[in-house]
């Protein structure tokens, strides 16, 4: 049974104020008492209702999740392979400059998809980068 994000903050249904002008189906079938009856019903349930949204919403993230890895192939460098670097903020507003810069050389693998870069003329290159800003290049 799907539950609306309103109804299990609140325990109950919200109905529209165009719903109660028009007189739509919910308005027209209402009653009191079995409102209330159904009201209370929904009271002492809602705790379950609750808990199965969460596990629902848990299964979707990790079906999600799952899905978005099975098309995700990690790149792993070694040391002394060619690699290109992203040019970096100050050319994202300029379609025309060199989105990527290089070839370096992999000077030091880190781990968890850090690199320490060198120029190929031994020098080295500030900071660590991370895979997510390299890619292979091909000569």
């Amino acid at each position: 049974m799907k539950e609306t994000p309103f109804g299990l903050v609140y325990g109950g249904d919200a109905v529209l104020p165009i719903e109660v002008e028009m007189i739509s189906m919910r308005v027209e079938d209402f009653s009191e008492a079995t409102s209330e009856e159904g009201r209370l019903y929904q009271l002492d349930t809602i705790e379950e209702l609750r808990e199965k949204a969460r596990i629902r919403e848990s299964v979707q993230k990790w079906r999600i999740e799952a899905k978005y890895l099975s098309k995700v192939h990690a790149k792993e460098f070694k040391e002394r392979d060619l690699v290109l670097r992203k040019a970096g903020e100050a050319n994202i507003n300029n379609k025309l400059a060199l989105q990527w810069i290089g070839p370096y050389r992999i000077r030091e693998v880190l781990g968890r998809g850090a690199y320490k870069l060198e120029a190929l003329d031994g020098g080295e290159v500030p900071r660590t980068w991370n895979v997510a800003n390299l890619r292979f290049y091909y000569s």
